[in-house]
């Protein structure tokens, strides 16, 4: 057993060294490779460390061929480009004193002989001549003759400038600026980065005035905008003559009442104006004021002949306001236009001088015709005719509410030409206070008394109900008027529409009570003592319905709620009043004189002769009165159905029971023979005679 295992394991140690030997012989093969390996590689380093040198000295030896070539060829390009340049330099020199001869005749004849580019173009080649001349060659005989070409260039420029201004500036026409005023949709303010041009000159025009204004403002010549001075002053002031003109001329074919101008919002921004190539109709024009005063159409009876203005003087005075208010509107949106059309044209700097003096001929004409109108206002209230200082007001409520614009757009001018406006408002509304207050002062010592005989309204309450119906569309312009200019000034801060209003109200709440006074007066000159109630109720009366037909009472009552109270109050002690002129009459019939007992009045009583000569006198005394108070009363005027309706039916209610009961009580008693001579009148018979009083209305 022993020996059968050592044998196993010689035979298992012979093995290992069998494969070790055997791994031994193929690394030394591999070793025996990798050594013929390495000296291959050794080799090839060997003969590629040759290529590579004799590479280098071949390198270096071309380089020293080739740098002196690429050295001389670099030498050759930079002289070729100096010798171009110099050709250059050169020929721009030559040009240069060639340029005198090459661009004069085209510089002589100006602009209009060519386009306007090419024109700019040769202006361009003699400043570059010129100021070549002056850097390098200031003495030189050539300069002279190109600085006189410089210099007649630019005169030509400017006389091309002030050319194209006159040729193809024109005047607004009329119906442009009347279509432009009667725009439906409200206008953009001003300040807001709209088109705003009126297209007064075409875009080809403008440009070529930009690009003539660029070129002479950078070379130092700004004579230009003289002429662009002139020449737009002139338009401007040919555009608001010929809407005059043409407002005068229509003035006979227009409902100059429904005139308006401009917006209600705004109240009058700039917009658009486009010239339509069509001729606009005329639409109404009724969206910032009222132009006119209202017609007021007075009840029936109420008319009387000097109760109002000559109407033709009137239809004058409100077309002039009309007019002068168009006139405003108008400069307003043609200044808006102005500011627009000189952009670019005018260098920004001076723009604001430039307008000022283009507005300011226009400008001044609209103050000094306003300061007219103040004037022509003050004239008519030295002569009392109030009705005329009305026209002042439209105009005074459309500067009103067009002032911030104008104040906008005059921005940057002169402090003078900004103060126009508000100079020309100050007077008219000192104007319009003074006017109101010396109204108010007429109407409370008018000392005239040309009293109607029929006792109908008074000439002076018909104007004065006029006059406070056409100022209560300008209520809100009388009381600032009031407030600014009156008797105790008011704080700007405190001027509101509100207080305006009140402001009104109280005023014509005090006109009201001077006028009440002096019918009250005047009343008193009256014999007649029934008349006097007669004439206070006509004109109470009068005052009262008015009030209420034209709205005046709702005004008037947010100052004093009290006003219809006071005056129904009046009428009702005017009728009072009145009753008393029956007084005669009923001093028969109420038997104040010796009455008889109610036993001595039945049928079988026997009279005595006394009882029965007063009875007599009781029917001859009621009828003298009653047909003596007829004879008068019947020649007096109530116009007013409703008024004489009332009172006739009071007169009724007032007498007809009374003389009832005087007739049943004697008409039957046997106090005479003859009873047809003193029962003259049935109760139904003195019914119908009252139905007769008042008829010299009828």
């Amino acid at each position: 057993m022993v020996f059968t295992t050592m044998d196993s394991m010689m035979d298992d140690i012979a093995e290992l060294k069998h494969d070790i030997d055997r791994k031994l012989e193929k690394e030394e093969n591999n070793l025996a490779l990798l050594r013929q390996c390495l000296t291959r590689y050794d080799t090839n380093t060997t003969s590629m460390i040759g290529i590579l040198n004799s590479f280098e000295e071949r390198l270096e030896n071309l380089e020293k061929t080739i740098i002196p070539v690429y050295n001389e060829t670099e030498n050759l390009r930079r002289r070729q480009e100096n010798i171009e340049k110099t050709m250059h330099t050169l020929d721009t020199v030559l040009s240069y004193y060639h340029t005198a001869k090459d661009v004069e005749q085209t510089i002589k004849e100006g602009p209009a002989a060519s386009d306007l580019e090419t024109y700019m173009s040769y202006l361009e080649k003699v400043l570059k001549a010129k100021k070549y001349f002056e850097l390098y060659s200031p003495k030189s005989k050539e300069i002279k003759d190109i600085e006189r070409i410089y210099d007649d260039g630019k005169d030509a420029l400017q006389l091309e400038f002030r050319s194209l201004l006159h040729r193809h500036g024109r005047p607004v026409p009329p119906v442009v600026i009347l279509d432009l005023l009667n725009s439906d949709e409200d206008l953009p303010p001003i300040g807001t980065d709209t088109d705003l041009a009126l297209e007064q000159l075409s875009e080809k025009v403008v440009e070529d005035l930009r690009v003539i204004s660029k070129w002479l403002t950078e070379n130092g010549r700004i004579d230009f905008m003289k002429a662009y001075t002139q020449a737009r002053s002139t338009m401007l002031s040919r555009s608001l003559a010929g809407l005059k003109e043409h407002l005068k001329s229509s003035s006979g074919t227009l409902n100059t009442s429904q005139l308006s101008f401009g917006n209600q919002n705004s109240p009058a921004g700039g917009g658009k104006f486009r010239p339509q190539k069509d001729v606009p109709t005329r639409k109404s024009m009724n969206k910032i004021a009222k132009m006119t005063k209202k017609v007021l159409q007075l009840e029936q009876g109420h008319r009387r002949q000097g109760s109002f203005p000559d109407p033709v003087k009137e239809d004058s005075s409100d077309l002039e306001t009309d007019l002068y208010i168009s006139e405003m509107s108008a400069l307003l949106r043609l200044m808006q236009s102005e500011a627009h059309l000189m952009k670019g044209i005018i260098p920004e700097k001076h723009q604001r001088t430039v307008f000022d003096n283009i507005i300011q001929a226009s400008l001044e004409t609209l103050v000094t015709e306003g300061e007219l109108l103040a004037t022509a206002a003050r004239k008519n209230v030295s002569r009392h005719d109030f009705g005329a200082v009305l026209s002042i007001f439209p105009i005074v409520q459309h500067l009103r509410l067009v002032k911030p614009e104008f104040d906008l757009l005059l921005e940057g001018c002169q402090a003078p030409t900004r103060a126009k406006l508000t100079s020309l408002l100050s007077t008219l509304d000192s104007t319009g206070a003074k006017a109101l207050e010396e109204f108010t002062e007429s109407t409370r010592d008018d000392k005239s008394l040309n009293m109607p005989k029929d006792g109908i309204v008074h000439q002076l309450a018909n104007q004065t109900m006029m006059f406070l119906e056409q100022l209560q569309g300008y209520c809100e312009t009388a009381g600032a008027m009031l407030l600014m200019h009156g008797e105790k000034t008011a704080p700007s801060s405190t001027i509101t529409p509100d207080t305006c209003r009140l402001k009104a109200a109280d005023y014509m709440t005090r006109v009201l009570s001077a006028l009440g006074l002096n019918l009250s007066n005047k009343a008193q000159t009256y014999n007649d003592l029934a008349l006097r109630p007669i004439f206070m109720l006509n004109n109470l009366n009068y005052i009262l319905k008015s009030m209420k037909r034209s709205g005046l009472l709702d005004l008037l009552s947010s100052w004093n709620k009290e006003i219809e109270f006071f005056y129904n109050n009046q009428i009702l002690e005017q009728k009072s009043d009145y009753s008393e002129s029956w007084s005669k009459v009923l001093h028969y019939i109420l038997e104040m004189d010796k009455p008889m007992s109610q036993h001595r009045t039945q049928d079988q009583v026997k009279l005595k002769d006394k009882e029965r000569q007063n009875i007599k006198d009781k029917f001859t005394g009621f009828n003298k009165e009653l047909e003596e108070i007829y004879r008068v009363q019947k020649t007096y005027a109530m116009p007013d159905s409703e008024l004489k309706s009332a009172l006739i039916a009071e007169n009724k209610d007032y007498m007809i029971p009374r003389y009832t009961m005087f007739y049943n009580k004697y008409s039957h008693l046997n106090f005479t023979k003859n009873r047809n001579k003193y029962i003259k009148y049935q109760p139904s018979d003195v019914a119908a005679l009252l139905d007769k009083f008042f008829s010299s209305s009828e």
